[in-house]
């Protein structure tokens, strides 16, 4: 879910200009960022709450930070969609195999709301002159390219209470209710329409307003959708709508969770264990995407992620076994970021996984620095 990455690049290279620090001295030190800033940046944010961490180590609660704190998770949350896809698809409730036209999504599709990713998992189908798809590819478009588009058109597939009640069968309780994506994007300008309310006014009615009749607006829009779908001037007005401003509110009320919740998530996906065998079979294609690079496979035996972004908010829950049989359970959520902040962290975060995978010396400063914390 990367609502504003469209518009993070064009802000920072501005911010660069304006304040004379210079876009390439700016960029050199990005570069130069590696898998400690994540900890130092942690060590800074920590007290204030805004910052939460989660690892799990060969079954051992490697390091807790704020693990219990509730943040907003970004498209992270779509781990939980490609869950109940999978067992969906193992009681044969759905047929993975259906061919589904690509057209179909563009129902759920808002341009420059996603950074890109919708249209970098429709050109490898364009390019082949694809117009269909099987069910199942639209799942794997979820996770490995964070379509919005292609989550919505899930939970109108699956049902989003069937969706909402899979935190229930996974034995958790920090979990708020998931609710479509796109459509909540549509909030503000269509309670300007309907109370013939200015900006200003809308964005204080959208702080006002409770959680549960948020959610309740999103999913009437949703619903709304398949009757009445939006052509794309009413989509251009949307966009003009959603300023930074709108874009904040809008971030803020993701649904939240903790990464202690994350964590023993990837530990039921990671331990192969929880699920009938037949749910695997089918969500491993659409987590375990990586495996699919042998730089990867070469030294584990599989491994699952998912992260999720805002221009606030940077999320990341992963899981890996490697064929040393070490097993490996990450959360990393955090929020109220500056746009500096988010854009250092989305440059290290990989590494940081990857540190804490193959380094055991790296492994033992991070014991070490968060055991106080």
């Amino acid at each position: 879910m990367e609502i504003v990455l469209w518009a993070i690049g064009g802000i920072v290279f501005v911010l660069a200009l304006i304040n004379g620090i210079g876009f390439y001295k700016y960029r050199r030190e990005i570069m130069k960022l590696d898998a400690n800033y994540i900890i130092e940046f942690i060590k800074r944010n920590a007290e204030n709450g805004n910052v939460s961490l989660s690892i799990n180590y060969n079954n051992e609660k490697w390091a807790e930070v704020n693990e219990k704190i509730p943040q907003p998770l970004a498209s992270t949350v779509k781990i939980m969609v490609a869950i109940e896809f999978a067992q969906q698809a193992a009681d044969g409730r759905i047929d993975p195999k259906k061919m589904v036209s690509l057209q179909e999504l563009d129902l759920y599709y808002v341009p420059r709301t996603d950074g890109g990713a919708h249209e970098a998992w429709l050109a490898q189908f364009k390019k082949a002159n694809i117009d269909y798809v099987p069910l199942s590819e639209i799942a794997k478009g979820m996770i490995a390219f964070s379509s919005n588009a292609n989550t919505d058109y899930l939970i109108q597939v699956l049902g989003l209470e069937k969706i909402n009640r899979v935190a229930e069968s996974l034995e958790i309780t920090n979990h708020e209710p998931i609710y479509p994506m796109v459509s909540s994007l549509f909030i503000p300008s269509s309670l300007m329409t309907e109370m013939n309310l200015s900006k200003k006014e809308t964005l204080h009615e959208l702080k006002q307003m409770a959680m549960n009749d948020y959610r309740n607006r999103a999913i009437a829009i949703h619903k709304n959708l398949l009757s009445k779908p939006l052509i794309p001037r009413e989509k251009q007005k949307l966009i003009k709508v959603l300023n930074m401003k709108f874009q904040k509110v809008w971030s803020d009320r993701l649904t939240r969770s903790t990464t202690e919740t994350y964590a023993s998530i990837m530990k039921k996906l990671n331990s192969k264990e929880f699920f009938n065998k037949n749910v695997y079979d089918y969500l491993d294609p659409i987590m375990e995407q990586l495996m699919g690079k042998p730089e990867n496979s070469d030294w584990l035996q599989h491994a699952g992620q998912k992260g999720g972004s805002t221009a606030f908010v940077i999320t990341m829950a992963m899981y890996a076994t490697d064929k040393e049989g070490n097993q490996t359970e990450l959360a990393f959520f955090a929020n109220e970021l500056s746009l500096i902040e988010q854009t250092k962290l989305s440059r290290v975060l990989n590494e940081f996984q990857l540190r804490f995978l193959r380094d055991s010396e790296f492994r033992e400063l991070i014991r070490s620095e968060f055991s106080h914390l």
